[in-house]
């Protein structure tokens, strides 16, 4: 589904990304790991093609991301750590708004399936500035999930949460088995919770580990149960 292969990336003489090579297999749950500034944010931005390949390939699909063609951009949804929403609209507006603009027209009973799944559809007439940051972030998810891409893409998907809203999107994700994700993430509970695989990033270079590899590997401690 994700293969990067030898990718390199740099600002002037700095190098973020060292060579480093990853493989993310179909419905895998991948946590991103690394500390503040260790490239996070540009691998993802990568993997987006919004950051041009300096050396090694990207491929989502078998399609190559520098490619000139688009198959790679269908497969793949994204949720930034920050996702713009419109406050005086409401929230089925809001799913509404940004279907009409990558589809250029919603489908009714899409938006209300992704509305269900993230538990908002009884929500849906309630302007967004009413929402809580919990019910904003699952509307983010909602309007991500519409897409119906294979892979999903998340950066810090329970930023800023209390517990309850976390537990609420953690059970979504738990919830998506048809899908490929790829979740940025500083919350060893999270991982433990609903991720297949850890990527761990370090010193410009990434080693893939099962999440009970990583932990061991840390010293955080394995699964108990």
């Amino acid at each position: 589904m994700i293969k990067v292969t030898d990718l390199l990336q740099a600002y002037g003489k700095k190098i973020v990304l060292d060579a480093i090579s990853l493989e993310i297999g179909r419905n895998e749950i991948c946590a991103l790991v690394g500390r503040n500034g260790a490239g996070k944010s540009t691998f993802i931005h990568s993997l987006l093609g919004l950051l041009p390949v300096k050396q090694g390939t990207i491929t989502i699909n078998g399609s190559e991301v520098t490619n000139k063609q688009d198959e790679w951009k269908r497969a793949i949804a994204y949720l930034p750590e920050k996702f713009m929403l419109y406050p005086n609209l409401t929230g089925l507006e809001n799913v509404n708004f940004f279907a009409e603009a990558v589809f250029g027209k919603a489908d009714a009973p899409r938006m209300e399936d992704v509305l269900r799944l993230v538990r908002l559809w009884d929500d849906r007439d309630v302007q967004v500035k009413k929402y809580s940051k919990g019910m904003l972030q699952r509307l983010g998810l909602a309007i991500t999930l519409y897409q119906d891409a294979s892979i999903l893409i998340l950066d810090e998907p329970t930023s800023g949460l209390d517990p309850i809203g976390r537990k609420e999107i953690l059970e979504v994700l738990a919830s998506l088995h048809d899908k490929t994700i790829l979740l940025s993430s500083h919350h060893l509970d999270e991982i433990r919770q609903v991720c297949t695989h850890v990527a761990f990033l370090h010193d410009g270079k990434m080693e893939k580990y099962t999440v009970n590899e990583f932990l061991e590997s840390q010293q955080l401690g394995g699964y108990t149960g």
